[in-house]
């Protein structure tokens, strides 16, 4: 994840902030105790909201406990344990893992290949603990370099793959936290390297009410549209500049003899609103869909408030590029 998913602290009660910090610091804690101090880097807040999340069908109570850290040696700091919150940690450094492994393998980047053999061990292990996560991500992010190498100019087929594996880190979160799925549905993996897809067992089954495990798949899979689509319009002045693939600018042909980047953002901007604001929604109605125990303040916060406050944002850069150019 990409840092995008966030909360809107001036929406968030003051006690919802400290157990949010607190599963923030659980996971930076976890990862110095069981990967070293380095690793500790790699940490966002998008971590974060993934431990409460699938922290909150645990009807069990948060333990908050005050302790110092490196970051914080004089005034102790709130931190939450379990094991939602270790496996959120888990899941961040698998996908550093595989960032580092793309940023060597097509931009040669010398920190990236150094950085890998610092990790390599500590690889091997979380593959060892998560074996179809490792393979399932590592099955979708080699779909997604092949669809921007090609040049891709579908943004549904771009985003596809990175949403397939946030789906799979949501139900995988699922799975290990609160067993298997119910029955309504599974995935699937060909040998000839197709995607997953979801099989319903029965006509039964289609018309049941959605079950936890299908509903962080949705969540998991739209908040992956979400996350691709915004951090493409997000890139676009970037990626112009570098030359680095961005399915926006094959999508709706960008050239730079006829138009700035700013008002090429501004010609797509009712594209991109209409979309992330559709993603926000299938969120939202699947969240709501949801027995949430606990932490349900925080959710809501991230949900309406944050990805809306970070959509806003995002939409209004196009404003200010084309104010400034203009």
């Amino acid at each position: 994840m990409l840092g995008y998913v966030r909360i809107d602290k001036g929406e968030l009660k003051v006690r919802e902030y400290e157990i949010y910090t607190g599963y923030y610091c659980g996971i930076c804690k976890y990862i110095g105790r069981e990967y070293g101090q380095l690793p500790r880097m790699t940490l966002s807040y998008d971590a974060a909201f993934l431990a409460v999340l699938l922290a909150s069908f645990d009807d069990t109570p948060d333990k908050p406990v005050q302790e110092h850290c490196i970051a914080h040696q004089i005034q102790k700091k709130t931190v939450i344990r379990n094991r939602a919150i270790e496996y959120a940690g888990d899941v961040m450094l698998i996908l550093a893992w595989y960032k580092l492994a793309d940023d060597a393998a097509d931009e040669g980047k010398v920190y990236a290949k150094g950085t890998m053999l610092l990790m390599r061990r500590l690889f091997r292990k979380l593959q060892r603990k998560h074996p179809e996560l490792c393979r399932g991500i590592s099955t979708h992010l080699a779909e997604l370099s092949q669809l921007e190498k090609s040049q891709c100019d579908s943004i549904d087929m771009a985003a596809e793959a990175f949403s397939k594996i946030m789906e799979i880190i949501f139900t995988e979160g699922s799975r290990l936290l609160y067993g298997a799925p119910e029955g309504n549905y599974t995935y699937t993996d060909d040998s000839q390297g197709n995607s997953e897809e979801k099989i319903f067992l029965s006509v039964e089954d289609m018309h049941k009410p959605a079950t936890v495990h299908e509903s962080l798949a949705d969540i998991g899979y739209h908040l992956g549209k979400w996350i691709y689509l915004i951090d493409a319009a997000d890139d676009i002045e970037d990626n112009i500049s570098t030359g680095a693939y961005n399915p926006l600018l094959y999508r709706f042909s960008y050239d730079s003899t006829s138009e700035s980047p700013g008002q090429f953002r501004e010609r797509i901007a009712e594209h991109l609103k209409f979309n992330l604001y559709l993603y926000l929604s299938v969120i939202g109605k699947s969240v709501n869909s949801l027995d949430i125990k606990k932490n349900k303040g925080i959710i809501e916060n991230v949900i309406y408030f944050g990805l809306n406050r970070k959509t806003e944002e995002i939409i209004n850069k196009n404003d200010e590029k084309v104010s400034k150019e203009n």
